[in-house]
């Protein structure tokens, strides 16, 4: 079976910037819905047609994965809008934040707690890899037909590198 729209494909991946820095591994296959909101557009078109056993190699600018930083998306947040135990590398769903925090925030994107002060928090929207070229290699470990249910919610369950809001100490990226 060769990948094409509305299949599931079952990936590992090693996942480096352009220094050669590892960013993330995946050893054992996670499945992701081709044709949905799974994978990066890039992506899904270079495992249009392979196989299972097929490797890829991508080099990802980053307009074609987690786009470039901005500066806009950084918001300093008094400290006493947010509960007493927070740490920094949690993160908040914008839909979800405290009140009282800036009106301009947008509420689609998720913030990350990148420095806390005693009198407010750095907030950070912007995607952890925003701003970086990636190089990514892929290996096909599997394929099928995806469902009527994974076809309907555009998902086989994982996204590329969904970010979740997340405890501090969990660090995974996918």
């Amino acid at each position: 079976m060769e990948i094409t729209q509305q299949c599931v494909v079952a990936l590992t991946w090693e996942l480096k910037d352009t220094l050669g820095d590892e960013l993330d591994v995946l050893d054992e296959p996670v499945e992701f819905l081709v044709g949905g909101d799974d994978l990066l557009a890039r992506i899904e078109e270079a495992l249009q047609g392979h196989k299972v056993g097929d490797e890829l190699s991508l080099h990802l600018e980053p307009e074609e994965a987690f786009g470039d930083y901005q500066e806009n998306l950084i918001f300093l947040e008094p400290r006493q809008a947010f509960p007493e135990d927070i740490e920094e590398g949690m993160t908040f769903d914008g839909s979800a934040l405290p009140e009282g925090l800036s009106a301009e925030m947008p509420k689609d994107a998720l913030y990350a707690i990148a420095q806390i002060y005693p009198e407010h928090v750095v907030l950070d929207g912007n995607h952890p890899l925003a701003g970086i070229a990636l190089r990514l290699k892929l290996k096909v470990q599997g394929i099928r037909d995806a469902t009527e249910e994974e076809i309907g919610r555009g998902s086989a369950g994982t996204g590329f590198f969904r970010i979740q809001p997340q405890a501090p100490s969990n660090d995974l990226l996918h």
